[in-house]
């Protein structure tokens, strides 16, 4: 039975020792991620395309103290298997094994607000604005590179179980980086952002029941309108991005009136990599925009 003291954040939240991969983790909630796992002991292996963002974002963002630290390692294009298979055995020369990946790339793609009320003007505007390859690049980044990625560290996120009696028991996991855009019926202009992250939603399902025989939990965070390149269109000097509150104010459902705190991600990300009785869930961290926008 659990003492008093064992429900210390320090010990509920403790990651010293583990190793964990972020893809997309220069930037935005991938940084987020990063930042959060290695002030709190982890080892966070980040990549992504550009090796300078990566680096940059290590050296601005390393621990004080502790012992947790921020690698980068790349480049790595998640959408190639034979990037992600020299990826999976770079790491692997290093570590025996890895206890947390998080599958944050992603892309944006075109956007057509489907505004107009005459069909014909409608079917311009979307017609004229978006093509086949945008479609399948949307895809091909946000759903396939999640599958393929997951694939590829299936043995060493394995090699991390512990069995029943040696210290805590534990089961490695995978946390699927959605979106909010993926539940609810608003399109946003995104037809193809959304229905890629709706897939996104129902890959993270299908891998958690088919893959807990191997023992590997994967859960899914849908986040809201969080500080990234992809809704800031930027990242500064040390790889932060910022949103006004004004800007999400002028959406007009967002209830708290204001973007995420990289902090609220941060606790979202200690929550689902600690907690091995969550397996298959996808939990929206949006400000309760959902309780707005119809979802499923």
């Amino acid at each position: 039975m659990a003492e008093t003291r064992d429900f210390a954040a320090e010990t509920l939240f403790n990651v010293k020792g583990f190793v964990a991969v972020v893809t997309g983790g220069g930037s935005g909630i991938g940084l987020m991620a990063t930042q959060a796992l290695a002030a709190n002991g982890a080892k966070v292996y980040i990549t992504g395309r550009r090796v300078e963002a990566l680096e940059k974002a290590a050296k601005e963002h390393q621990p004080a103290s502790g012992e947790g630290k921020i690698i980068p390692i790349g480049p790595c294009d998640v959408t190639k298997k034979d990037d992600l298979a020299r990826l999976v055995e770079t790491i692997a020369e290093k570590e025996k094994s890895i206890q947390l990946l998080v599958c944050n790339a992603g892309v944006s793609g075109p956007k057509a607000e489907p505004e107009n009320t005459d069909a014909e003007d409608l079917r311009a505007r979307l017609w004229d604005n978006e093509e086949f390859s945008d479609w399948q690049s949307n895809y091909q980044t946000n759903v396939t590179a999640v599958y393929f990625t997951t694939v590829a560290f299936l043995p060493l996120l394995q090699a991390a179980m512990r069995p029943k009696g040696q210290l805590e028991p534990y089961s490695a996991s995978v946390i699927t980086i959605s979106s909010m855009s993926g539940i609810m019926r608003h399109a946003q202009g995104h037809f193809s952002y959304n229905t890629a992250k709706g897939a996104t939603v129902h890959l993270t399902k299908l891998m958690s029941a088919e893959f807990q025989k191997t023992g590997i939990r994967v859960n899914s965070i849908a986040p809201g309108y969080f500080p990234s390149e992809m809704t800031a269109k930027e990242s500064d000097e040390r790889q932060k991005s910022h949103v006004p509150e004004e800007k999400i104010q002028e959406k007009g459902h967002v209830p708290l009136s204001r973007p995420g705190r990289e902090i609220e991600m941060g606790m979202s990300i200690l929550y689902l990599a600690r907690n091995q009785y969550v397996n298959g869930e996808i939990i929206a961290v949006d400000g309760g925009v959902l309780n707005v926008l119809a979802g499923r």
